[in-house]
């Protein structure tokens, strides 16, 4: 399946297309759940989600292929210990080149508990981002963001937030429905074996923000080697 990045007997990592939900919501209509029985290859028990992706992310998406690497999986992500990377194209520009983002999050009412916004009081989030490319006016940046913490649209209100939201985020960047999100669950580092280094897997980036990145003159050929150096 083209779509599988990574399988072992423990986890499937897989590409997610943009626009694909991960779970079914209150219009219906298809989700990658559909498709989990068909990811057994041999064993009895269907693959899991082990995270989740928002419907317009694409990229990485771990899923534990039976109960006790569910378990597994579910303590690194829970502790921080999974390594995610994420590449966003960004407008305008942020000032800084690296900087931490560190601000509390809740939900912005509560008919709507996944629409998240900036609480002092909610739960503590931190986000850090180094920009990879930038345009010459200062116009738009791509930027990799490490979600330290993992909150509902973490990525999406921190980059809003702090004055450089994602392009086309109709949530909380403020323009129409319909046009792309250009964030990308690009890389995931998995220590599963404390004997063995984690394992890495990258997931190609989609359309329109390859052509977003060329632009900006980003060689993702020139960080297959660096997936340990973005945040050092």
């Amino acid at each position: 399946m083209s779509r599988i990045l990574y399988r072992d007997g423990l986890v499937l990592v897989l590409d997610k297309p943009a626009g694909l939900p991960v779970h079914p919501g209150p219009g219906g209509g298809e989700t990658l759940t559909r498709h989990l029985d068909a990811l057994r290859f041999g064993l009895k028990w269907r693959p899991e989600l082990a995270h989740r992706l928002d419907r317009d992310t694409s990229g990485c998406l771990v899923l534990g292929r039976h109960p006790k690497a569910l378990r597994k999986l579910a303590d690194l992500f829970a502790t921080g210990r999974v390594e995610k990377t994420y590449l966003a194209l960004v407008s305008p520009a942020p000032a800084a080149d690296r900087r931490e983002i560190e601000l509390a999050m809740g939900p912005a009412a509560p008919d709507t508990p996944w629409r998240m916004k900036i609480d002092p009081d909610g739960q503590p989030a931190l986000t850090r981002l180094q920009v990879l490319a930038r345009a010459a006016d200062g116009e738009r940046a791509l930027v990799a963001l490490e979600p330290v913490t993992g909150r509902t649209h973490q990525l999406r209100v921190h980059c809003a937030a702090s004055g450089f939201p994602i392009v086309g985020d109709a949530i909380y960047g403020g323009v129409p429905r319909g046009a792309p999100l250009h964030l990308h669950s690009w890389r995931v580092g998995l220590p599963l074996s404390r004997a063995k280094p984690p394992i890495r897997v990258e997931a190609p980036l989609p359309e329109p923000l390859r052509g977003a990145a060329a632009a900006l003159g980003f060689d993702v050929n020139g960080w297959k080697d660096s997936a340990d150096e973005t945040f050092s």
